[in-house]
């Protein structure tokens, strides 16, 4: 009962930190707000939170990281691969080198491979939190794109080495040959387990759909399951669990579209996800906040056993290391989108031919870290094989505690500065526009419409008439781009048939838009975005049928 009123209270502190965050007259960013609650919580309840880090791990990582590989834009993800793939592989790489390199030369007591634990572990950004403090002034689309697809894939690279680092504390060894198949092997076996996983449930689920019809319900439960299936069938095979559930997520955005679920899974399940991503992300941040009054009564010990005159020294530290990893992103990212995506040779960019100071700064400021690394920080182990201690396991988290608040609080500040006069080229048209989709579609709808009136015709005078004022309807879209509701129902046949018809052309819609999409005619999230609108209109004709 402990366990449940624990949870029940971390989940009140998340409702209440959504509400006081609005309330407040200053803009703090909502994760801020959360952590203050939870420091709320542990100096005024005394409140302590149990935490077993394999649960903690298995529990909080494999949903985010396949929602973001769920929802992340596809199209602007593949468009701006070689920025995104340089800053979520190379940058992490660099980031583990020189701030591993920099926390043991700055701190002595802690072994190489300690440090470089915490310097991959602290290689992740947080899009969530950059979101959340960018509410304001919000951060460019295409660049906000950029740092969606660098953190979907930072996470599960920044992770895979901090495994590999930690197994280095482990055992006292390391190869970086064997550590270099051994990543290949743990990330080509995530990646199969991921795809594998979430194609063989999408197949099977379809099957059981054409048999026994489609329950919402039951979609949105085996939607919340696959991201657990993936990272536990990876685990077992030797891959990586993390590679496992983004890749999953990744491969369920596919798979989706091609099983059209229906209207109302699709609202309903984006419902469901957005409160677990709000839950989640809530419930680790406050858990941080619970951890931070534990964390500053241990600092005195910990710094005793560095040999510290004042436990100050360690705030020195955690300011210092955000400094460096501050640098680091600051040359890495100057050197990688000068040659991705700002190149010479590109001929669209009629506003800029080099990165600006001002857009390096955005992107240095807005390598938050956040939720996960909290998350892999507090899965160290406690004790070695031989029965003795994790070197300065204690330090290690608190450092990567403070590195999370100053990394949050400087970007609070800064963002939104630096943000509203930041000017990024726009991101370039991907196939057919809003305007000319909505035509597509609704030329699909006509189509199909005037089949179903050559089927109608003559057997049934109030089917034809309804298939009239449904293709009217769509004339005046055509015509003048007006979108109206249905007439008033004259006769309970003529507007059942009426309602019959509109779904028949809704369906004839998504299925242009969806062969545009798949044809990369469709922008991504155009695609989405009529998605939504039509499962709208569906779920009420369905609704109104029900009736």
């Amino acid at each position: 009962m402990h366990n449940v009123t624990v949870v029940l209270i971390l989940l009140l502190a998340v409702v209440a930190s959504a509400f006081v965050s609005r309330l407040l007259p200053l803009s703090v960013p909502l994760p801020l707000v959360q952590i203050a609650a939870g420091a709320g919580l542990s100096y005024g309840f005394g409140m302590t939170v149990p935490l077993d880090p394999e649960f903690f791990f298995l529990f909080f990582i494999p949903p985010l990281l396949f929602l973001d590989g769920w929802r992340i834009p596809k199209s602007a993800f593949f468009r701006d691969a070689r920025p995104i793939v340089t800053l979520a592989i190379g940058l992490v790489l660099f980031t583990v080198i020189g701030v591993g390199y920099f926390v043991h030369w700055l701190i002595p007591a802690v072994p190489l491979a300690a440090a470089f634990a915490l310097a991959a572990i602290l290689s992740p950004t947080d899009p969530v939190a950059v979101s959340a403090i960018a509410s304001q002034s919000p951060i460019p689309s295409r660049l906000m794109h950029i740092l969606e697809g660098e953190s979907l894939l930072n996470d599960a690279s920044g992770l895979v080495c901090f495994h590999f680092a930690v197994l280095a504390v482990i055992t006292g060894t390391f190869s970086l040959l064997d550590a270099g198949v051994d990543f290949l092997q743990a990330a080509g076996g995530g990646v199969v387990a991921g795809v594998a996983v979430a194609w063989l449930i999408g197949v099977l689920n379809r099957w059981l759909v054409v048999a026994a019809g489609e329950d919402p319900g039951t979609q949105i439960l085996i939607s919340l399951l696959v991201p657990f299936a993936a990272y536990m069938a990876a685990e077992h095979i030797g891959g990586s669990g993390i590679l496992a559930a983004a890749t999953a997520g990744i491969t369920m955005h596919y798979t989706d579209l091609v099983g059209r679920r229906l209207a109302a899974t699709r609202m309903q399940r984006r419902a469901v996800w957005d409160t677990i991503q709000m839950a989640l992300n809530g419930v680790i941040f406050v858990i941080l906040g619970a951890q931070l009054r534990s964390t500053l009564e241990g600092l005195p010990q910990v710094a005793a056993e560095l040999g510290l005159e004042s436990a100050w020294w360690l705030a020195w530290y955690v300011l210092a290391i955000t400094v460096v990893l501050s640098v680091l992103r600051f040359l890495w990212v100057w050197s990688s989108l000068k040659f991705t995506l700002f190149r010479k040779k590109d001929k669209d960019s009629a506003t800029e031919k080099k990165p600006s100071i001002l857009l390096m700064l955005v992107t240095a400021f807005a390598g938050v870290r956040g939720a996960l690394t909290l998350a892999g920080i507090l899965t160290l182990p406690y004790l070695l094989p031989d029965g003795g201690a994790f070197p300065a396991r204690d330090l290690l988290i608190f450092l990567a505690k403070g590195v999370i608040m100053l990394s949050l609080l400087t970007a609070s500040i800064a963002l939104p500065l630096l943000t509203r006069d930041l000017d990024l080229r726009p991101e370039p048209a991907m196939g057919a526009g809003e305007g000319e989709a909505r035509a597509a579609a609704a030329e699909a709808a006509m189509i199909r419409l005037r089949q179903i009136n050559e089927e109608v015709s003559g057997s049934d005078d109030a089917g034809a008439e309804a298939v009239a004022r449904v293709m009217e309807l769509y004339q005046r879209r055509l015509d003048y781009g007006i979108r109206e509701g249905e007439e008033a129902q004259r006769l309970r046949r003529l507007a059942e048939s009426e309602r019959s018809f509109r779904l028949e052309a809704i369906r004839a819609e998504r299925e242009q838009l969806f062969q545009m999409w798949l044809a990369d005619k469709l922008d991504d999230q155009v695609h989405q975005s009529l998605l939504r609108e039509l499962d709208l209109i569906e779920n009420a004709l369905s609704r109104e049928r029900g009736h």
